[in-house]
């Protein structure tokens, strides 16, 4: 049974809120009444800052991390390692590692895996970009840190092969994480001593 609002307003936000991951429309009511309890100013910081993220947050250039500026501040810091890149499915996966203290290099952002079910081809990924940055030559080591699926070692094979004409080693994260986890889900020790006990990616 659809449930009825007292007004089209209502009905309209919940719509809206119900739209973001992991969001019903039970919890998208709650959220919609609450907002309606908040001062007016609040609810207008609030959508100020949703505009401002949307006009004003950048994607890094090297690396395609989210950012204030063209270049993050990962990859403008001197006191990172840039011979060494940590490849990652997304954003989220960079702040997992980071979070870990364990890695001091730079990164490169897929924005997603390889996935033919889902339309999703290696052009649609930041890959190609990824060989440029090799193909530069500053490049000792690229780190495969993907979710461990069907997709991941999908992506992790295809990257293999497109980095195999360079003089780059090529290491994935040790399988501490369980087979089908995803990066950002992993607990911090684990996915510390993971980027730690790296092994050689081997084609198989």
């Amino acid at each position: 049974m659809t449930q009825q609002y007292p007004s089209r307003l209502l009905e309209s936000a919940v719509q809206e809120f119900s739209k973001l991951p992991g969001i019903g429309r039970k919890t998208a009511l709650r959220l919609v009444l609450y907002m309606l309890r908040l001062e007016t100013d609040e609810v207008s910081q609030f959508t100020q800052t949703l505009d401002r993220l949307k006009r004003e947050v950048k994607f890094c250039r090297v690396c395609h991390n989210i950012s204030d500026q063209d270049i993050c501040p990962i990859c403008s810091d001197h006191r990172r390692d840039a011979s060494t890149i940590c490849v990652v499915e997304n954003i989220q996966d960079v702040m997992a590692v980071e979070n870990t203290q364990q890695f001091t290099g730079l990164y490169h952002v897929l924005g997603g895996l390889i996935s033919p079910m889902d339309g999703i081809g290696p052009s649609d990924l930041e890959i190609e970009s990824l060989v440029s940055r090799v193909a530069e030559g500053d490049v000792k080591e690229v780190i495969l840190a993907l979710s461990s699926t069907m997709e991941g070692d999908t992506t992790n094979f295809y990257i293999f092969r497109k980095l195999a004409p360079f003089d780059v080693k090529v290491t994935m994260i040790a399988r501490g994480i369980a087979v089908g986890n995803e990066l950002e889900y992993t607990d911090e020790v684990t996915l510390g001593r993971s980027i730690l006990h790296r092994v050689p990616f081997e084609d198989k």
